[in-house]
């Protein structure tokens, strides 16, 4: 089917008959590109013929991992030969008549297959091109391999995260690579809208370790004004085990503090000078915690949760996803979202926060690779003789008939 570019945007697609061609792996700028699609846009995932490296990385399901499946939803697959002349012509051909390209290469590669941005916007000014890489397109460090786990220890988020066992940890999911895929996505919303006056697109370079860095936001300030790793912030703030569980505590000022002890029973926590205001309390840390962990464990946590709101505190259980997705509130508001993907089964993901509506329910899954290929091709004008040359030549590989529509829907 062919695509319709004139569709007129709406608030649930706001970027329909936007055109995106997505040459990303892995996370970040898949990522990136998946919500353009959420949003609308006729998203081409291109892929190599060995498939985006996320396929494989874990446990796999047909085709996929969880890492591809989610990250990849409402696109379409084109594989190319980026290593054959005529897959590089293919993708050259593409960026003529597309609206935003996403890449993940290290620095220089792109240009050195010809579809680096200054080539291609000779041909095409209004293309908004992103490229997303570990260090970013310059710099000392510009050339270095990186990943998510890297971005957390460059940025200086892993010192911050200590464990009771005294070790900097990483933190449990891809939060480098998620919200560098987020900040990516708002570059190119406020370059579209840019756009829209100026006429022309412009190369946008976003990188795991700076986008990382960014949500440290007020810890960069705080070390170099309290000289060094600052004192805790809300002591005796924290998690804490319960009779049946975990829960979370939080203390946002002083009469907070003194609500929790009146709500625990333990008044005379609050009329401790050794504890007295958040000032003094971190120097008391191990005499206060180890009598708050002592009476956690008293009871269960909805026990604790019931007089800890009573109380106007802010607390909750900890959850694992599994937990989370079976949650009432969770299903209650509709959080989660579910594509049944081929070879895969239901895939679960939470919903795109800020949606207009419940539109992403209908994102077609995760493709296979090379799923759309000839699909794709006869919408670029490719005639199927044409077509049947370039996946005999090895450039293309079809994976055969995708019938997914514009904006990435089933």
């Amino acid at each position: 089917m062919a695509i319709d570019r004139k569709l007129a945007p709406t608030h649930e697609a706001p970027y329909r008959g936007l055109r995106v061609l997505d040459f990303g792996q892995g996370i970040a700028s898949p990522y990136c590109a998946m919500l353009l699609g959420v949003y609308g846009a006729d998203v081409i995932k291109i892929e190599p013929p060995e498939g985006d490296w996320s396929r494989f990385l874990g446990t796999t399901y047909g085709s996929h991992t969880t890492l591809s499946a989610v990250y990849n939803r409402g696109k379409r697959s084109l594989c190319l030969d980026m290593k054959h002349k005529d897959g590089i012509a293919v993708a050259q051909g593409l960026a003529k008549d597309c609206d935003v390209l996403i890449e993940g290469f290290r620095p220089g590669v792109a240009a050195r297959l010809g579809i680096g941005y200054e080539e291609l916007s000779r041909d095409n000014p209004g293309l908004i091109y992103l490229s997303v890489s570990a260090f970013g397109q310059s710099g000392p460090y510009s050339k270095r391999p990186g990943s998510d786990s890297v971005a957390q220890a460059f940025s200086g988020f892993v010192s911050i995260n200590v464990g009771n066992d005294g070790t900097p940890h990483r933190a449990g999911t891809t939060i480098s690579d998620v919200v560098t895929g987020v900040y990516a996505f708002q570059a190119i919303a406020t370059t579209l809208f840019a756009r829209a006056t100026v006429g022309t697109g412009r190369w946008i370079d976003v990188n795991l370790c700076q986008s990382t860095s960014a949500l440290l936001g007020h810890k960069v300030a705080e070390h170099i004004l309290e000289g060094g790793t600052p004192r805790a912030l809300n002591v005796p703030a924290g998690s804490y085990q319960t009779a049946d569980g975990w829960m979370m505590v939080t203390l946002v000022n002083e009469p907070q503090y003194k609500r929790l002890c009146a709500a625990i029973g333990r008044e005379d926590l609050a009329s401790d000078p050794r504890f007295a205001d958040f000032a003094r309390r971190p120097d008391a840390v191990d005499v206060l915690i180890p009598q708050l962990r002592e009476v956690f464990l008293t009871q269960p946590t909805d026990a604790w949760l019931t007089r800890l709101h009573a109380a106007d505190l802010i607390a909750e259980r900890i959850l694992d996803p599994g937990e989370w997705l079976r949650n009432a509130h969770v299903e209650a508001t509709r959080a989660a979202v579910c594509q049944d993907t081929p070879g895969v089964g239901p895939v679960y993901s939470p919903r795109t926060p800020g949606i207009a509506s419940l539109s992403e329910d209908d994102l077609c899954p995760a493709p296979d690779i090379g799923e759309d290929s000839v699909e794709v091709l006869r919408e670029a004008g490719f005639e199927q003789s044409a077509i049947d040359e370039l996946v005999k030549a090895g450039a293309v590989r079809n994976a055969g008939g995708g019938k997914k529509t514009s904006g990435g829907k089933a």
